[in-house]
């Protein structure tokens, strides 16, 4: 009999994708411009390998959200969406108006496809936009241009899908904030329920990282990218949409449910390629190379989760925690971790400096980012957060690291 305790929800990894985007540092597989997924060997042999991870897990409960994400989920077709979403129904069971969210290429769509991944249950789209600006698309390596991802919200209002977030990348190279304003102008044009809101990151080994090195790239200054997130939450605060995470915003309703369960620490199932999983607050993460994820699903594998240390899980709770515009509550925190109640009541110094500066917002039990500044400055209060709980575990301190054992 299945564990109520097991994971309610489920990311599958689709790696695949016409080309590496230069800021990408996913596990990500380039087919070339041309490559269609229908008809691709190597897209057919991972789907094998996603049958055989998906068909040896336990069963149920019946998943409430599923997220397919990656690379670029709309090079599969609707036939190939359909037989995976049936995969993860016959494994585990979707529950009634479970929300179903896929990522889409606004280059890939076209009405009949779209209206084969509603068929087949896909009922919330993830539209990565990322810019409207043709140059600076083209900059970051993408395919499609600004009319492809006008006709996308087009075609996803025209087949009835009312769920959906326009994705989009502030700090990219030569992006001004006279671009950036055209940016929100025609973002807020085309009446999004959800705008997921990223700023860029340079991975390593990333072309952007190469550029970087040799001097080539040229990004706006830190104070001009914190001024266009501002004026980003200003704006889209003024639509309606409210800031409920750091990087995302929703009209009344259209929250992601799926992103709330990484944030909320809830525990999913993640099946492919540099998928990470959560069960019973323990994380394990797949390969990130094709050959890597088939050696490891063809191994020795005995279903088993690396134990996760108090420590590790206070962490992972509090950093993801505190990105909600909820933030935490520390006294479930204690609950959570099995600390002494107490144990996260006092804080730390660089804590309380927060506070006074007004980025942190301390009530009773409960502990959030203030909006805008706490948010602008997440990176510095969560770094703070992060020397918190090494000095909880130190010798004397108010807490012990011993293996996290979740609640029975």
């Amino acid at each position: 009999m299945a564990s109520s305790s097991q994971p309610r929800s489920a990311y599958v990894h689709i790696p695949f994708c016409h080309r590496r985007c230069f800021y990408c540092d996913f596990p990500v597989v380039p087919l070339g411009d041309r490559a269609d997924g229908t008809t691709s060997r190597s897209v057919a042999e991972y789907l094998r390998w996603l049958e055989e991870e998906i068909g040896s897990s336990p069963p149920g409960p019946p998943l409430s959200t599923v997220y397919i994400g990656g690379g670029t989920p709309s090079l599969l077709g609707a036939a190939q969406v359909a037989w995976l979403l049936a995969l993860l129904d016959n494994q585990f069971g979707l529950a009634p108006g479970a929300e179903i969210t896929m990522e889409l290429d606004p280059e890939d769509i076209c009405a009949e496809r779209l209206a084969g991944y509603h068929a087949a249950g896909v009922n919330r789209i993830s539209l990565g936009a990322q810019s409207f600006d043709n140059g600076l698309l083209a900059a970051a390596g993408r395919r499609h241009s600004r009319q492809d991802i006008e006709t996308a919200v087009a075609l996803l209002k025209a087949e009835g899908l009312s769920r959906w977030s326009l994705d989009l990348i502030s700090g990219l190279p030569g992006l001004t904030p006279a671009l950036w304003e055209v940016t929100l102008d025609t973002a807020l044009s085309l009446s999004p329920p959800h705008v997921s809101l990223y700023d860029l990151t340079i991975g390593e080994a990333t072309v952007f990282d190469r550029w970087l090195e040799q001097g080539r790239l040229c990004l706006p200054p830190e104070a001009t990218t914190a001024t266009m997130l501002d004026r980003a939450a200003e704006r889209l605060g003024a639509a309606g949409l409210r800031r409920y995470e750091i990087s995302s915003y929703a009209l009344p309703g259209h929250a992601c449910r799926h992103n709330r369960t990484y944030w909320g620490g809830g525990d999913w199932w993640g099946f492919g390629m540099g998928a990470t999983s959560s069960v019973a607050g323990r994380r394990l993460t797949r390969p990130r190379t094709r050959g890597g994820y088939q050696a490891w699903l063809h191994g020795p594998r005995d279903g088993t989760y690396p134990p996760t240390s108090v420590k590790e899980r206070l962490e992972d709770l509090l950093i993801t925690g505190l990105r909600r515009s909820e933030g935490v509550n520390r006294q479930q925190l204690a609950q959570q971790c099995s600390l002494p109640p107490k144990a996260l009541m006092t804080l730390s110094p660089r804590l309380e400096r927060d506070c006074a500066q007004g980025l942190l917002c301390c009530e009773g039990p409960y502990l959030r980012l203030s909006q805008p500044q706490g948010f602008r400055f997440s990176n510095q209060v969560l770094a703070d957060c992060l020397l918190w709980v090494e000095k909880l575990f130190a010798p004397g301190g108010a807490a012990h690291d011993t293996s996290f054992v979740a609640p029975a």
